[in-house]
């Protein structure tokens, strides 16, 4: 009867260590399956932290490359302004040289005509010729009257010298001749006028008290032409009224 009740509590005892051990492992498992949760538990979290991190840092790149891309875009645009506006600044510079261009070729062709004229002038000016500015003067050797005088230029091509300003009357006065001039009044007492009809209206050069028509006196005559009186005291007023019929040196002037 002993030996069975301890055979008994013997299979009791084992019975009951094997449910401790059963009760041990499954707490043991359960223990590591929760310890393997939280590692997920971890894992997870870690990985949605580094998902969160790249969502800001894709979220960013694309912030810039938008960004990039406007400022690009404007660049861009602004570039293509640029090179419109230095393709119109060309397209005018083109023009203003084709335009200088013809101007400079127009220019020198005038210049090679006024040279050619030059040239043959100098060629063909007359023996006892001298020029001044665009006209030939000629200062006789000989004395004739005044009538005379005139013939002798119109033969010669020209006229008696019609003067038109203070430079060219310092030129006249250089002869140094008393010379007849192509100013009379033998149409018209007192109505002064040139050679080619027209009236003195030109600056005139009258010596002090002149004209005077010889003062009115009869052994003087009609003083109705004009000399240059060279011997006066003032340097420009040498015109003098004379009798035609004297007899003086005379200029020609005829324009080039």
């Amino acid at each position: 009867m002993a030996d069975y009740i301890n055979k008994q509590v013997i299979e009791l005892n084992k019975v009951n260590e094997e449910n401790q051990n059963r009760a041990t492992r499954s707490v043991k498992t359960e223990t590591e399956l929760s310890d393997r949760r939280l590692r997920l538990y971890r894992l997870a979290a870690v990985c949605l932290g580094v998902l969160c991190v790249l969502q800001v840092i894709l979220n960013i790149s694309l912030r810039l490359a938008f960004y990039n891309r406007g400022n690009e875009t404007a660049e861009r645009d602004q570039l293509q302004t640029s090179y419109n506006t230095l393709t119109e600044e060309r397209v005018q510079l083109q023009t203003s040289y084709n335009t200088l261009t013809e101007e400079r070729v127009q220019l020198q062709k005038e210049r090679d005509d006024l040279m050619t004229k030059f040239s043959n002038l100098k060629q063909t000016c007359p023996e006892g010729w001298q020029r001044f500015i665009s006209r030939w003067y000629f200062i006789s050797t000989e004395k004739k009257t005044w009538k005379e005088s005139r013939q002798d230029c119109l033969e010669r091509g020209a006229d008696l010298v019609i003067i038109n300003s203070d430079m060219e009357q310092q030129f006249l006065l250089s002869f140094n001749k008393r010379a007849w001039i192509g100013l009379t009044d033998s149409v018209t007492e007192e109505t002064w006028k040139w050679v080619d009809g027209t009236p003195l209206t030109t600056p005139s050069y009258w010596f002090s008290q002149q004209p005077d028509n010889g003062r009115d006196n009869p052994e003087n005559g009609e003083e109705d032409c004009v000399e240059l009186n060279t011997e006066t005291w003032l340097p420009v007023k040498a015109w003098n009224d004379q009798s035609c019929l004297l007899n003086r040196y005379w200029i020609c002037e005829k324009v080039v």
